[in-house]
């Protein structure tokens, strides 16, 4: 049984106070599990389950996440207090890139979310190739997924309520149907994860034979259970897919935002988002 986390950096507070530049687009995002509001980014400093191999889905994986808290009380308690509906009609989504930013979220005019700590295992986070101009010119690079066996990265899942799917949908796709696409992963892992200083592979840990990208290293050890692929809603880049260079990825954990794009960006081609990555 898992007690109070202990890593010693965490941003609480006002989400409107919660650090944010495009050109660092996402980061920071979260280090810990928290309920996101309007008004404040609640630390859930507090868990009560246990550690299980079993895959979770339906009441179990609700009762999961439903072990998340704070002093004061269960999630589903907390979600009670503002109003907000409770995990019974909500639904897990990986939110892989900004849309785990609480600065974005009250943008957004997001309701209350719980913000979990997942960890990808043989996908990873990639930049989609194109740009949203909403909020800087030229724009900034959105993060899509793309299959690396052997990796592993930390991630966040979001237990949305539908009118929250829907706006997720609606504001990466802004205004352009069908620019990203609502699937279920047909490969990889995700798992819930309770070390907050979990590291990716680095650079020189992805060896490369020309045509393949893969880790060999041996895995961390798990420190959750994995999430029925079933159940978890991810929606990735399908108007242009992910950036190409020289066949290889731009890992997010690798390149940031600046970077790729002052770096790479249109160096490169694209690779199609059903190449990279398999469906159900």
């Amino acid at each position: 049984m898992y007690g109070p986390w202990t890593a010693t950096f965490m941003h609480e507070g006002s989400p409107r106070q919660w650090p944010y530049a495009s050109n660092n687009s996402p980061l920071p995002l979260p280090e810990h599990p928290v309920l996101f509001t309007k008004e404040a980014v609640l630390w859930l400093d507090q868990f009560t389950g246990a550690m299980t191999e079993n895959l979770l889905e339906g009441e179990a994986l609700k009762a999961y996440v439903g072990s998340y808290g704070t002093g004061d009380g269960t999630l589903d308690e907390l979600l009670e207090q503002v109003g907000a509906p409770p995990l019974s009609e909500r639904r897990p989504i990986l939110l892989q890139g900004e849309l785990a930013n609480p600065y974005r979220l009250q943008e957004m005019n997001m309701g209350p979310l719980p913000l979990i700590p997942v960890r990808l295992e043989g996908i990873c986070r990639t930049w989609a190739d194109g740009l949203d101009p909403r909020d800087a010119y030229p724009g900034i690079h959105h993060v899509t997924l793309a299959r690396t066996p052997g990796w592993w990265e930390t991630s966040h899942v979001g237990m949305a309520s539908k009118d929250q799917l829907k706006r997720i949908r609606e504001w990466l796709d802004n205004g352009v149907r069908s620019t990203w696409r609502p699937v279920k992963l047909g490969e990889g892992t995700v798992r819930f994860e309770h070390n907050p200083t979990l590291q990716p592979p680095s650079t020189l840990d992805v060896e490369w034979d020309g045509t393949t990208e893969r880790v060999s290293l041996p895995m961390p050890e798990p420190t959750g259970p994995p999430l029925s692929l079933d159940e978890l809603l991810v929606v990735v880049h399908t108007r242009q897919g992910c950036y190409n260079h020289r066949g290889r990825l731009s890992r997010c954990v690798h390149m940031h935002q600046r970077a790729f794009h002052e770096g790479l960006f249109r160096k490169g081609s694209s690779h199609r988002w059903d190449d990279i990555l398999t469906l159900r």
